[in-house]
């Protein structure tokens, strides 16, 4: 594997840099950050490439590894550890609905506050005690590109921000945010992670309902939550024509959000992403609703 040596502290920059192979992940060594670089680029040096793993499917949240699913097996447990050498094993057994609070046991290791680190960014949390949405990566960053093309400052909603998933990126790609979590341990890990990645003033956070928290206009709201549509007349109250509004959701809902649209006064294009599968026959939808 072809890689480069970075600093972490400079790791802002690599999301827009066009060398990132990002279907490997980086490792740190010591005080140096390697990260895979795409073929024809140049490199600081070639490392062997990892042996396959064969156990279950796991992910990384900072040092502690994460399952969801049926309980982990010692062998489960084995395979993990033996591979990826993390701090604790933590099994996720379920989501509030709700506030999206874990239902968790550590089977192995020590658990606790962990930084973890996507896309340049700095997310600080407990996985014990918060959600991390790790499927959600390519979402976030597609999201942040599209701030990103705007010449102007946009005021974002982030109706659903836990710990920051997506308005951290957002701001970093130039919006001013206003994030509104309704958990209260999710909102302590999102001052923290705004502090970590120094966007104080351009996230505003707030703790509460944000169906009674979203004041004004709108240019782009992100509603990053399975039950989005229901909500979707709070939040088309507090856009115009021109604003964006990310619309998630459990298969497609694009005739349920027509409907609350055109109800509330407006037309929109809608345009359907696919984020990823969310159990067999379903899939974790985005829907792109551009009002007019």
């Amino acid at each position: 594997m072809r890689v480069r040596a970075v600093r972490p502290e400079n790791t802002g920059r690599l999301h827009d840099a066009g060398w990132v192979d990002r279907t490997r992940d980086p490792f740190r060594e010591g005080d140096i950050l390697w990260v895979p670089v795409i073929d024809g680029e140049p490199c600081d040096r070639e490392i062997p490439e990892r042996a396959r793993y064969r156990g279950r499917g796991y992910y990384m949240v900072g040092d502690i590894a994460v399952l969801h699913g049926r309980e982990p097996t010692a062998d489960d447990i084995s395979a993990i550890t033996g591979f990826r050498h993390p701090r604790g094993v933590l099994w996720i057994r379920s989501l509030n609905d709700i506030t999206r609070t874990p239902e968790t046991r550590l089977v192995w290791g020590k658990g606790g506050e962990v930084c973890h680190r996507e896309g340049g960014y700095v997310f600080i949390l407990d996985p014990e005690k918060v959600m991390f949405s790790m499927g959600n990566r390519e979402e976030k960053a597609r999201i942040a590109r599209m701030v990103r093309k705007n010449s102007r400052t946009e005021r974002v909603a982030d109706m659903f921000a836990g710990i920051g998933y997506f308005s951290i990126p957002l701001a970093g790609a130039g919006a001013s945010v206003h994030a509104m979590e309704i958990n209260p341990a999710a909102f302590e890990y999102l001052n923290k992670s705004i502090r970590a990645n120094d966007l104080t003033g351009r996230i505003i956070p707030a703790l509460g309902d944000s169906r009674t928290l979203l004041s004004g206009i709108y240019d782009r709201i992100v509603m990053g939550h399975f039950d989005a549509v229901s909500m979707l007349p709070d939040a088309l109250q507090h856009a115009a024509p021109g604003s964006i509004i990310h619309v998630h959701s459990i298969g497609p809902a694009d005739e349920k959000i027509r409907q609350y649209v055109e109800g509330a006064g407006f037309s929109a294009t809608i345009h359907v992403h696919k984020v990823k599968k969310y159990r067999p026959h379903a899939w974790h939808m985005v829907q792109d609703v551009y009002l007019a």
